[in-house]
């Protein structure tokens, strides 16, 4: 066997070659945060043509390879940290999450089983137990880490579907989906995150299952509506298996009523879950964690540490009140949660996630939060949501510059205003502007819609960019229209 890639072992030769690749990916990776571009500029059609694949039969060897990572992949990225990249939910990493990925990653541990796992796997429960005292839960271990939102809400909907049917005497686990499934519905905002829609497909229930409820002038589920919505399923014979809340829409960052969409939910005996990926990093605020009040109140939540929390990709959890629901998904493989494991007291924790082989992701958030702690913490958190508000004051002293929605989280919506009546013409105009600035590689900036009005979109979560960062950004917006307006 060929010893050029050798597989990482504990011999001197791997050893010697897992430093060199580790050492030469790092010099390519400070030198790439170097450049001050925050995109070389390539379109899609350039990319296509530069990037080709070289599989040769002999192989290149360690060091080739990477120099063509490099070339191919590492000088064509996005630099996320940039002060001008601001497009969206993408966060700049603590660097004590890259420390955490060389961990991870050396060692390689899968999270379905303890045997696998032994310290990672306490570690995570840990975290988790944690987690919910952070969010007002009860103590207790009920919750698992996952890829990010859209698994995290497949749980919730998933362990909310199950549970409506076993209150019916039903188990979906053992018999499958019955009845006149046309009459099970799910609702949530207008500006609830499309994997609601998304995941209600996957699980056999389709689009047409998913009631979206109005939202105020703020993205905010409109509690009237829902109220509306709630007496008209009934008056249809339809029956609700859960309201999805959103703790922070992509967009606007908007937090719904918590609170009184828990009493509504209760009232009506509906699981509630609460889709908080983005506003869950509040819970860790010192100025604005009461935004989340009534958090406490859902049957589960998601959260994400790969925006507001600054891990790298990806990083999230899920969340579950009671714990007893986690048994209307549990299955028994011998080989990794066996009953005699069960019975000894040993934690395999593939009982309470999709996922079976699955990363050691919790690593990150717990090196994060000791090199941290939770004052440093909040402060970067508490950052974006000040700085979005002093954003929004200077944008609106600007001629030509129209805010679009008061910031909640992190973000601000705007658009550039020129003086036409043509709304059409001024929609084409802020969707140019975002596309030329990205192609100039100077700046990535969100292009949306809210309330029907096309609009810019600054997602404001790196800590280190500050109000004269964000002025020369909007510089660029306004020089940009005013040369696309002369051409």
């Amino acid at each position: 066997m060929s010893d050029v890639n050798p597989i990482l072992s504990g011999s001197a030769q791997s050893i010697a070659a897992y430093q060199d690749a580790i050492e030469q990916s790092t010099r390519a990776v400070v030198e790439w945060l170097k450049q001050p571009e925050m995109y070389q500029g390539k379109t899609v059609e350039q990319l296509r043509e530069r990037i080709n694949l070289d599989f040769t039969s002999q192989g290149l060897g360690n060091q080739a390879a990477i120099e063509r990572a490099v070339e191919y992949f590492l000088k064509d990225s996005l630099l996320v940290h940039h002060a001008q990249c601001v497009a969206h939910l993408h966060c700049p990493s603590l660097v004590i999450s890259q420390a955490a990925e060389v961990l991870i990653n050396a060692t390689n541990q899968s999270m379905d089983s303890w045997d696998q796992s032994p310290s990672a796997t306490i570690i995570e429960i840990k975290l988790i137990e944690w987690l919910r005292e952070q969010v007002g839960y009860t103590a207790g271990d009920a919750g698992v880490f996952t890829s990010g939102g859209t698994q995290s809400n497949l749980m919730g909907l998933m362990l909310a579907r199950d549970a409506f049917f076993a209150r019916q005497g039903h188990s979906i686990q053992q018999n499958g989906l019955t009845g006149d499934l046309s009459k099970i519905k799910v609702f949530c905002s207008e500006s609830a995150h499309f994997s609601v829609q998304k995941n209600m497909a996957l699980m056999g229930l389709g689009y047409r299952s998913v009631t979206q409820v109005k939202t105020d002038a703020f993205s905010r589920m409109d509690l009237a509506d829902l109220k509306a919505k709630l007496a008209q399923a009934k008056a249809n014979g339809e029956q609700v298996m859960a309201i999805v809340a959103t703790a922070g829409t992509t967009d606007a960052g908007a937090i719904d009523p918590l609170a009184d969409i828990a009493a509504l939910a209760a009232e009506h005996q509906i699981w509630m879950h609460v889709d908080a990926a983005w506003g869950g990093a509040l819970l860790l605020s010192e100025k604005y964690r009461d935004f989340l009040n009534g958090l406490e109140l859902a049957d589960s939540v998601t959260l994400d540490f790969h925006k507001q929390f600054f891990q790298t990709i990806s990083c999230g959890a899920f969340l579950l009140k009671d714990a007893r629901h986690y048994e209307l998904m549990r299955y028994q493989a011998a080989y990794l949660n066996s009953e005699f494991d069960e019975e000894a007291g040993v934690p395999n924790l593939v009982s309470k996630s999709l996922q079976t082989t699955r990363r050691f992701d919790a690593l990150k958030l717990w090196m994060g939060l000791e090199a941290l702690g939770k004052k440093q913490y909040a402060e970067i958190i508490d950052n974006g949501v000040t700085l979005a508000r002093d954003v929004a004051a200077f944008v609106k002293t600007q001629p030509h510059l129209e805010l679009v929605m008061e910031p909640q989280l992190a973000s601000v919506l705007f658009r550039f205003r020129p003086e036409s009546d043509d709304m059409a013409f001024v929609a084409l105009l802020n969707q140019r502007i975002g596309d030329v600035l990205l192609a100039s590689g100077s700046a990535n900036v969100g292009v949306t819609e809210s309330d029907g009005i096309t609009c810019l979109k600054l997602t404001l979560l790196n800590p280190t960019v500050c109000l004269e960062d964000v002025k020369v950004l909007l510089g660029s917006v306004k020089d940009t229209a005013e040369q696309l307006l002369k051409a």
